[in-house]
């Protein structure tokens, strides 16, 4: 079962681009709250609030209790845009979750065993192909985490999808699509033979490139609707 995490927020009346702009000079985050059995609601959060949430691993796979005055709402975080350069939060997607319904939700992977693993001690590295994946369960079944054991695992050899233990409640979207992908492996040393550039490959120098600032999605309409 994963943590509880409790948000304050604020139901917020001005919305479009420049609403939201006025708002994060306040230290507010523009956020919408939507699904459910009711409509979609605009909210502000407090941006410290949030930002300290956010950095614990578990906020992102666990059911949200957002309080708006007296009215409590259970969600999950299904969006959130950053700024591409500073430490800012720019907005947040909830969505409501009920009890008898279904959810779609990313969850961390753990990663055991790593040191035991035959592969790693012949000498190989570990090379992991997700770090999170998605699955479908109803709220009081989410975990927090799922764990893949990898102290059997040998050199040049995968572990996929389907051999993550997870409860029978609980199913992997990908698998339920027939697509076992892998998830970590552990591959041979590249030797320095193979690890020098190939003529006209090299970057060429002082050539770095910038990141341009994105302008963030203000937007009080969750995805797909209109």
């Amino acid at each position: 079962m994963s943590k509880s995490f409790e948000l304050t927020a604020e139901l917020r009346e001005d919305k479009g681009k420049g609403a939201s702009r006025r708002l994060r000079l306040t230290d507010k985050v523009p956020a919408v709250l939507y699904g459910g059995r009711d409509e979609a609601r605009a909210l502000s959060l407090d941006h410290g609030q949030l930002l300290h949430k956010l950095e614990n691993e578990s906020f992102y796979s666990s059911i949200l209790t957002i309080k708006v005055g007296d009215v409590e709402q259970q969600a999950i975080l299904k969006d959130l845009q950053r700024h591409p350069a500073k430490r800012r939060l720019l907005h947040a997607d909830f969505q409501r979750v009920l009890a008898d319904e279904k959810i779609t939700l990313s969850v961390p992977l753990h990663f055991l065993g790593e040191e035991d693993a035959p592969g790693v001690k012949a000498g190989g590295i570990i090379s992991k192909m997700q770090t999170e994946i998605s699955i479908s369960c109803l709220p009081g079944d989410l975990p927090e985490y799922l764990e893949i054991d990898m102290s059997e695992l040998e050199l040049d050899k995968m572990m996929y999808l389907s051999e993550i233990v997870t409860s029978d409640k609980v199913e992997i979207t990908d698998l339920s699509h027939d697509r076992n992908e892998p998830v970590v492996a552990i591959h041979r040393p590249m030797k320095e033979e193979e690890l020098e550039p190939v003529e006209g490959e090299e970057a060429a120098e002082g050539e770095v490139p910038t990141i341009d600032e994105t302008e963030a999605k203000d937007t009080d309409t969750p995805e797909g609707e209109s």
